[in-house]
């Protein structure tokens, strides 16, 4: 993360809001969050009704650096020691087991809590103004539940406008999020029964894990705890999204124009597509790719096409985070460009 000059006001201002019992919108590496008083059950409320979402999806606590981690959860396995000397300040969230005064709002429920310490400059700045650093923000995704999540402040004024019309007391300008898409989510609640295990793949992998605590994380079971933006479908545009491998890409856009449908085109390798409605070029890079993934998927959003049609990402564990959010962006829309291409005949 580049070095930035902090606007300390707004920092304070936005504290203050937050220990108020609002909301506060603020930016991390990953995307940007909706922040509310962990430990203010009717604050962490105002969340779910500001994005609609339900009851029982938990949400994650931001923690400032060097934060008393035995507060928050109990039993903490010798791998959370491990991965947080590692990852911590970084993209990578770990399901504990959540400590009984901490209220289950947070947790939608569950004996579990998600903690994570952001290294956005802004977030820590907040973090450690907020309660004097003792405090934890509860923040998912600072954007309507299921929607592409934002990675610039302005994408949150575009999901819940401003003040005093908004739900979202202030929004802290902290500039794109660098990694652009949300952290990985490691379940550590269970190692006794069942090890490690990978909720929600990121910028942090499989193998960066294993590295680090000597074991692959499984991937989820049945009984695993629900974790933010692990549904099926989620991180959707309103336009329906399809996935298209590369050597199908040129049959599959010219029936689609052919038949008169408003495609946008969003791939990694970015000829000319002059009957497109919208098209954008994205990095080849895991790294470069997540991190332009939602700005670009929020501008062909914004074209009016038909579909949006999305280049499948290269299938190996660098891209696993990348291809975990396209496949569910996409969900909803299965079956959609297969009508469309049989209406094209």
């Amino acid at each position: 993360m580049p070095d930035m000059t902090l606007d300390m006001h707004a920092i304070r201002l936005a504290a203050r809001k937050l220990e108020e019992g609002e909301l506060v919108a603020f930016p991390t590496e990953t995307v940007y969050g909706l922040g509310a008083d962990a430990e203010n059950p009717a604050a962490v409320g105002k969340i779910y009704a500001a994005k609609g979402r339900p009851a029982n999806h938990p949400v994650i606590v931001h923690l400032a650096p060097g934060a008393d981690i035995g507060y928050w959860a109990e039993a903490i396995p010798p791998e959370a020691g491990k991965l947080i000397d590692a990852f911590w300040p970084g993209p990578l969230t770990l399901i504990l087991r959540r400590a009984a005064h901490i209220p289950d709002a947070v947790s939608g429920g569950q004996e579990s809590i998600g903690l994570r310490c952001p290294s956005h400059p802004v977030a820590q700045a907040l973090l450690r103004e907020f309660k004097g650093g003792k405090g934890g923000i509860a923040a998912p995704s600072a954007n309507r539940f299921g929607h592409v999540s934002p990675t610039t402040a302005h994408h949150v004024r575009d999901e819940f406008g401003s003040a005093p019309n908004s739900p979202v007391a202030c929004i802290l300008d902290g500039g794109q999020s660098e990694v652009g898409i949300e952290s990985s989510i490691l379940d550590l609640s269970r190692t006794a029964s069942h090890g490690p295990v990978l909720l929600r793949p990121g910028h942090i992998s499989t193998a960066d894990i294993a590295d680090i605590i000597g074991i692959r994380p499984r991937m989820p079971d049945a009984a695993a705890p629900r974790a933010s933006g692990t549904l099926e479908s989620h991180y959707a545009p309103n336009t329906p999204v399809a996935l298209v491998a590369p050597e199908q890409w040129n049959h599959v856009h010219d029936r689609l124009v052919l038949n008169n449908r408003r495609v946008a085109s969003l791939r990694r390798t970015m000829p000319p597509m002059p009957l497109a409605v919208a098209q954008f070029g994205l990095p080849a890079t895991p790294e470069g790719y997540a991190h332009e993934l939602y700005a670009a998927l929020r501008m062909m959003d914004e074209a009016g096409a038909d579909i949006i049609l999305v280049e499948s990402p290269p299938i190996d564990e660098r891209w696993q985070g990348v291809n975990d959010r396209l496949r569910r962006a996409a969900h909803d829309s299965s079956g959609i460009l297969a009508r469309l291409l049989d209406e094209a005949r």
